[in-house]
Parts: structure tokens; sequence; C-alpha cells
């Protein structure tokens, strides 16, 4: 292996470890504790988390180009909302330009929140000037983020061995 190839067991061991010893604390209910769910509180919540996955590659930075975050809309879309607890798709949309760098269209966006609530994952409470949408189905989510989760990393595992072997 050459030596400025980056370890994929070790950054996974890396994240491991962050996310088991970072886990929130539960409240008296079962559901974890959440205290401040601001979109200053969700912001900084993933730029902590995006910090762990960079810290683990060891890179500089880490960006998401635009077409990546499309293809992951749905899975981004159950993160910030279940960040957020209980949110609306402006703030879903300025999260995603704000985290992301990647400015959405409403077009883009709210067919998939109503495909979702569709699929009863999402819940939709109609307010007086906008809707808001709240997690109804939390195994649906876990094993929907599940799933992404292992293809993104078997297929990155893939290009892994590909460079090892090139």
């Amino acid at each position: 292996m050459r030596e400025d190839t980056i370890n994929t067991r070790s950054i996974l061991e890396k994240l491991s470890r962050t996310a088991i010893t970072d886990d929130p604390p539960e409240s008296d209910d079962g559901d974890v504790a959440r205290d401040d769910r601001s979109s200053t509180g969700v912001e900084h919540e993933l730029e902590a988390l995006l910090a762990d996955v960079t810290e683990a590659l060891s890179v500089e930075d880490v960006a998401f180009e635009e077409t990546l975050v499309k293809e992951n809309l749905d899975e981004i879309l159950l993160v910030l909302i279940a960040l957020h607890e209980e949110t609306h798709g402006d703030e879903l949309l300025t999260d995603i330009e704000q985290l992301f760098d990647t400015q959405l269209s409403p077009g883009t966006v709210y067919p998939l929140l109503h495909d979702l609530e569709e699929s009863d994952t999402l819940s939709m409470q109609a307010k007086v000037r906008t809707k808001e949408y709240s997690i109804a189905d939390r195994d649906a989510v876990r094993a929907d983020l599940e799933d992404a989760m292992v293809q993104h990393l078997a297929f990155g595992m893939l290009l892994y061995a590909f460079l090892h072997r090139y």
C-alpha cells in the first residue's frame, strides 16, 4: 500500500468512536434530549459532525458536490427534520444552502417532502402561513439512513480497494 493512501479501517474506527462517545443524552421519556433546535443549533450540530468526519479523513475540508446533495436529498431532509424536530420547507432550504453550499429550488425540495409524508415517514401540520414537518416513523427513518450509509460505505470501500490495487 502506498504511504499517502488513507487508511479506511482507521477512519471507520475513528468515526465509530466519535459516534459512540458523542451520543446525546436521553430524556426521561426515552427520546433524545434536545435543548436547542434553532437553525443555529442544528447548524452547529451538523458542523460538529462534519468536523469529526474531516478529522477522521485527515483532510482540510470536506465539500459535497451539488449532484451528491441532490442524489441524497431524501436522507439529508430526514436528518435535518430529525435535528429540528419540527421545521418547514424554507428553513430546510436555508439549512441546505448554508450547510452544503447548495442552493436548491422549492420545486426540488417540496415534492420530496410530500412523498415522504405520503409514505407516512413524515407528518405535516398546516400552520397559518406554512406547513411544519416532523418525523412520523422513526424506525423507517433509521432504516432508510442505515441503508444509505451502507451503500455509501460499500461504494467508498470499493473505490478504496481499486485505488489500493492501482
